[in-house]
């Protein structure tokens, strides 16, 4: 390992002598020396490239200091990869999970390195319009092969609890917000009072990844296939409409800043399908005849994120944040917490 990288990891409270050591006798083939570095960004768990001299891996980590309850559990992203990687599902091959915290301070597993491009734009600019209609095309087909696979066919049928999912979840980021929150935000106020009032009928259960969006699948260096599905951290059982109106969102949200929203795209130009043709097309996947109305699902879903990114900015006040960029995430959240009221309202909330 060069003394840059090695400089690196002890600035990251790695002891690399100890996590090669720890790798050589865990993964079969694996030749150190193992050079190591962080992924940019990345909010919830510390991701790092792993280079040997056989091959490179990812290795996932909680984060440094102290995590709210329930949060950055990476043995259920393991034991998840691990049920889906067998069926073909496009994930990383998972490789090993370490629970002693005496090698890096916390647990961790590494999984294999897929070769792939990661597209936060999405409005995707610098493909064709048959790349584009490709590439939505199959962020549906995905979604929709994951929600078809029995939970008890591939050993997670006790992978989430019973009972109505989006009950649990307002309840869950509730307690999340809660426990860091910083400030008094109206908006979030109205929607923690609105919410677990008017949850919906949950119909389904399925396998759901929790944050299914078009920079968590990782398509080909060339090409529109999806190669991988990352970052399964807040998968569960659950209702599928969690995933599939997360999805849908990047209709609801306005294009430009390089972010995902495709509101106001013409999509006859560019090639990307409309919401209308994506219900249509996860429907017919998954054999519905149609989606109830979508704006409760926005605001729980901004709500949902609205907690997530509160966590972050305590974590800035804490001096845990993860990345250089969490001050500009943890700044998204008042805006967030507008927008996701404005949906509720639409759903009928006074």
């Amino acid at each position: 390992m060069d003394a840059d990288a090695r400089t690196k990891a002890r600035s990251e409270d790695f002891d690399m002598d100890r996590l090669e050591a720890w790798l050589s006798g865990a993964i079969d083939g694996l030749e150190g020396p193992v050079s190591l570095h962080k992924f940019p960004g990345g909010q919830s768990n510390p991701t790092y490239r792993l280079d040997t001299a056989r091959g490179s891996y990812v290795l996932r980590r909680k984060p440094f200091g102290p995590v709210l309850p329930s949060a950055h559990a990476v043995d259920r992203e393991y034991r998840l990869i691990s049920a889906l990687h067998p069926t073909g599902f496009p994930v990383a091959r998972p490789c090993a999970l370490c629970k002693d915290d005496s090698v890096i301070g916390s647990m961790f597993y590494v999984m294999e390195f897929v070769a792939g491009r990661s597209l936060a734009d999405g409005t995707l600019p610098e493909e064709t319009p048959e790349a584009r209609r490709s590439m939505y095309t199959q962020l549906t087909q995905t979604l929709a092969r994951l929600h078809t696979i029995e939970p008890a066919s591939v050993g997670l049928a006790g992978y989430g609890r019973p009972g109505n999912y989006f009950e649990r979840q307002v309840g869950r980021w509730t307690k999340q917000y809660r426990a860091s929150q910083t400030e008094a935000i109206p908006q979030v106020e109205n929607l923690i009072d609105y919410l677990p009032r008017t949850v919906p009928e949950q119909t389904r259960t399925a396998i759901i990844h929790g944050d299914y969006r078009i920079d968590n699948a990782l398509f080909e260096p060339e090409g529109p296939r999806i190669l991988a599905v990352l970052d399964w951290e807040l998968s569960t059982l659950g209702d599928p409409l969690a995933d599939f109106t997360y999805l849908a969102m990047q209709w609801a949200l306005p294009a430009g800043g390089g972010g995902s929203g495709l509101l106001g795209v013409d999509f006859a130009a560019t090639g990307i399908p409309g919401l209308d043709e994506t219900v249509g097309l996860y429907c017919e996947l998954t054999g519905r005849d149609t989606l109830p109305g979508l704006d409760w699902y926005f605001a729980y879903n901004l709500f949902r994120l609205v907690g997530i990114l509160q966590g972050i900015r305590k974590r800035i006040i804490d001096g845990n944040a993860s990345s250089d960029k969490a001050e500009a995430a943890a700044a998204r959240v008042v805006p967030l917490a507008e927008a996701a009221w404005d949906f509720a309202r639409k759903a009928g909330a006074k």
